[in-house]
């Protein structure tokens, strides 16, 4: 399996990245600040104002380092990649399957299915902590629903059908998500989803959240030799990587809103580390995505014991792994792909 190495963040504005020897070093007013060896690394993310050497991203090509560049706010820009690899006749099947419906329709109900299930384990977790029982009683209505949602979805094959169910399925997940929040800071009050831009501060940090997950996802398809733009559930559109926004629908809840979650409920941040810009949107500061960034690294370090294989791997390799298990899919190594479910 593929080792599970570090991504460096960078949202000091103003650094300036470069090479000496084999190391990345990361200079901030002209003195170096960080030294990180080239091999530990997997990807580069930086915010905002942020220099990187000609050097440093030819070496990055050659060792398949991605570096992907966001706003200072967290919205991505743009990814920066070496050459593309990977088996071409790999990218030929996973191009014809997606054109054809039956096909889409099947892997799209194994990945939706694993999203709801993953939705209500994460509700069940919150439910066997919960001591307010009005709480409790609105957690359990929504695990019950979602359960109702599963049994909906194993009678469906029509993708538009699917759709409809996730959509469903997710707006009742999230109509939950109040009850998963203790912290009585009324500033951590969520109501509904929004984006482009996120209105509160839970909304902003389940939108850097998702760009942080997207991120892991896209590279591990690309490490397998797939094409993260060419998706199923979400069919082809100009600058859209539809594989990999597939791959993420099983580790929304089970990664990005949990950790989200504990950050809010642990107090590791505050209403005092969001801002709102003249656009109206709602987004952190500088602290609270250093906070984020480094949970969320230490998160992924974290060890699991996958459900199908039934090996150990940390949870940064375990988006590789379902990578890999979609590439031994579409080769015809697995009967169906096995999507990861959260036991």
């Amino acid at each position: 399996m593929k080792k599970h190495l570090n991504t460096l963040y960078v949202t000091t504005q103003g650094a300036w990245l470069g090479m000496e020897g084999e190391t990345v070093h990361v200079k901030i007013d002209g003195e170096t600040r960080l030294r990180v060896p080239l091999h530990m690394l997997e990807s580069i993310i930086v915010f905002g104002n942020i220099s990187l050497s000609q050097y440093l991203m030819g070496r990055c090509a050659e060792h398949g380092i991605s570096i992907s560049y966001l706003t200072e706010w967290g919205r991505f820009l743009a990814r920066v990649v070496g050459p593309v690899s990977g088996n071409v006749i790999l990218r030929r099947t996973q191009y014809r399957w997606a054109d054809e419906y039956e096909k889409s329709a099947s892997i799209s109900k194994v990945i939706i299915g694993a999203k709801i299930a993953n939705s209500r384990s994460a509700l069940q977790r919150t439910l066997r902590d919960h001591k307010n029982i009005q709480k409790r009683d609105n957690l359990t209505v929504t695990i019950r629903i979602l359960q109702m949602r599963l049994e909906e979805m194993k009678k469906a094959d029509d993708l538009d059908t699917l759709r409809g169910i996730e959509g469903l399925a997710a707006q009742e997940y999230f109509g939950a998500l109040n009850y998963m929040i203790m912290n009585e800071d009324p500033a951590f009050t969520f109501t509904k989803r929004t984006r482009r831009p996120p209105l509160d501060p839970i909304n902003a940090l389940l939108s850097f959240m998702y760009t942080l997950l997207l991120h892991d996802v896209r590279s591990a398809l690309e490490s397998v030799g797939l094409d993260p733009q060419v998706g199923f559930l979400h069919r082809d559109r100009p600058g859209r990587p539809g594989l990999a926004l597939d791959m993420m629908e099983e580790f929304r809840p089970f990664l990005a809103d949990r950790l989200v979650l504990t950050l809010i409920n642990r107090k590791q941040v505050s209403s005092g580390n969001f801002q709102k810009v003249e656009t109206g949107g709602i987004y952190m500061d500088d602290s609270a995505r250093k906070t984020v960034l480094t949970a969320y690294q230490e998160r992924k370090k974290e060890e699991i014991k996958h459900p199908f294989l039934e090996e150990m791997t940390t949870i940064g390799g375990l988006i590789h792994i379902q990578a890999l298990l979609m590439a031994r899919y579409l080769r015809g190594d697995l009967d169906g792909y096995p999507p990861f479910f959260w036991k």
